[in-house]
């Protein structure tokens, strides 16, 4: 005889993914700004992707805050 989870034998545990929309506009913006492969973005993991993503988006940060420091 089978072993009824808790819950009245609902589905136990499960991963709620990261959408797919997000990891696309990841792959995107690094493949852009990094000229990386989509073979190299997805072998990443999500905590490194977004940790370049957030590197790259500082860079360019930093960059137009310095050309519009040169203009004044």
């Amino acid at each position: 005889m089978r072993h009824r989870a808790r819950g009245g034998g609902a589905t136990a545990g499960g991963i709620v993914g990261y959408p797919l929309d997000r990891v696309q506009q990841e792959a995107a913006f690094l493949g852009q700004h990094v000229h990386w492969t989509l073979t190299e973005v997805l072998s990443l993991d999500h905590a490194e992707r977004r940790r370049w993503v957030g590197e790259v988006v500082e860079q360019l940060d930093a960059s137009v805050s310095k050309e519009d420091g040169d203009r004044w």
